[in-house]
């Protein structure tokens, strides 16, 4: 495995051409061992690895204290190569539910801070707001990040999960680095307007949900039992006909993956890199084995015939059920 690197637009850093998201260290996905966790972020940086994505209200700042940990142990010259992308904003309560989005730019700062000191940095590489504050007008927020960057808390400026126009406004008040999004083989909804609008500005994109939460990595069975914490116990691409129909498409990958001799989960991977040299794809691995299964994507090269094969098996718009649970699809604009 060689890794290659990729860049986040015009503005921003070089990174590696996967990043690792850190998110199901810390919550969402049921537990997870925080030794194990560790020792990924480790194997990732050893492998070259660059960019680690967090959110500050992934586990209530647990997230980014591990990270924290995991940069502290590793060896001088891995800590040094990370770039550490946090995402703000969202609010939550003492019993885990969450209650809106925080976009003024007093919050923005505050948030800065204890960021900053979870993570024991003296910089954020890459800061966005997780959703769009309705309340607060867009480039309130991205002014108050510019600021930021002024003072060398941060060092670029991304998006997540907002629409077209929103990214527009946003680029016309300071240089935006990426767009964080959800984009796989069954979540295309980027393609029509908001791809061709980050590409005409000079905006990256750093791609999570690549295998859909583990829905196509090709080890999800429609048996597997998910506890009370897992996301996917509410989220509707699992829940009973739409998980086996969704399920299904897994197998018609399956099949492509096994004449090319890889995994579902590779195949998967290396389709969202294929889609351009603009696209940094998210990898959710909280175990080792899992991320050298990943990383594997980048030897797996598709050709026209498997880009077409892959396209007639799994085509736009045939998966089953929203991305999201209907209260969290509201405050999406893409």
């Amino acid at each position: 495995m060689t890794m290659r690197t990729r860049t986040l637009g015009t503005t921003g850093p070089q990174v590696s051409a996967l990043g690792l998201g850190c998110m199901g260290m810390s919550a969402l996905y049921g537990e997870a061992d925080r030794a194990e966790s560790i020792a990924t972020i480790h194997a990732a940086l050893e492998a070259g690895v660059t960019l680690l994505d967090t959110g500050d209200f992934y586990g209530m700042g647990h997230n980014e204290m591990l990270i924290g940990e995991a940069l502290r142990a590793a060896p001088a010259a891995r800590r040094e190569q990370a770039l550490v992308s946090v995402k703000f904003g969202a609010l939550r309560d003492p019993d885990g539910g969450w209650s809106g989005y925080d976009g003024r730019p007093a919050a923005v700062k505050n948030f800065a801070a204890y960021s900053l000191q979870r993570l024991g940095v003296d910089h954020i590489d890459v800061y966005r707001i997780a959703r769009l504050d309705p309340d607060v007008p867009i480039e309130e927020t991205v002014g108050a990040i510019a600021e930021l960057v002024e003072k060398g808390h941060v060092r670029h400026i991304g998006l997540s999960e907002v629409g077209a126009d929103t990214i527009r406004r946003a680029a016309a008040t300071a240089p935006i680095s990426d767009l964080q999004i959800e984009y796989s083989l069954i979540s295309r909804g980027i393609e029509d307007e908001i791809l061709p609008t980050t590409r005409e500005l000079g905006i990256g994109i750093t791609a999570y949900g690549v295998l859909s939460r583990g829905l196509i990595s090709g080890h999800f069975t429609a048996d597997r039992q998910l506890g009370a914490g897992d996301f996917r116990a509410m989220s509707p691409r699992f829940q009973g006909d739409n998980l086996r129909h969704n399920l299904n498409l897994v197998e018609a990958l399956r099949k492509i993956a096994e004449q090319k001799g890889v995994s579902v989960a590779q195949i998967a991977i290396a389709w969202v890199l294929a889609r351009g040299e603009d696209i940094v794809p998210l990898v959710g691995a909280r175990r080792r084995d899992r991320l050298t299964e990943a990383l594997g994507a980048l030897d797996v090269t598709l050709d026209a015939a498997d880009l077409t094969a892959i396209e007639e098996a799994v085509p736009p718009g045939a998966a089953a059920g929203d991305r999201y649970p209907a209260a969290q699809m509201a405050h999406l604009e893409s």
